[in-house]
């Protein structure tokens, strides 16, 4: 059974097209297991389960072009993403990890090339 990891979010323009992917993985082999992988608090946690599919998300976010504080927590926010994209992907043990754009595309799809996990954008 293949197993594939779709990854990111953050607008519709993102998640939709990987709903779409994903369905026709599905209508191509049913038994293919798809798991998503998206930025917590984004529309893909709520958008993506309502089409049928499992979703974790990842703690990342985007850093601000102002200057702000909240940018200090960014490298904080992508060491844990990665090490959670880590555990995600040693967890589900994926045969390809596919990203569609957006912050939690990033770090899986780095992991998943470090780990030999073919990847597509």
């Amino acid at each position: 059974m293949k197993k594939v990891i779709i990854s990111g979010g953050g607008t519709g323009g993102h998640i939709y097209p990987a709903i779409a992917i994903a369905n026709s993985l599905k209508a191509i082999d049913p038994t293919i297991q798809i798991l998503f992988v998206g930025a917590l608090g984004k529309m893909e946690m709520e958008k993506v389960p309502k089409a049928g599919y499992e979703i974790i998300g990842l703690p990342i976010s985007g850093i601000k072009r102002e200057l702000s504080a909240d940018n200090l927590s960014f490298p904080f926010k992508l060491t844990r993403s990665l090490l959670k994209a880590r555990s995600i992907i040693k967890s589900f043990q994926p045969d390809i990890a596919i990203g569609v754009g957006g912050f939690a595309s990033g770090p899986l799809l780095m992991v998943a090339s470090l780990m030999g996990i073919p990847t597509l954008i």
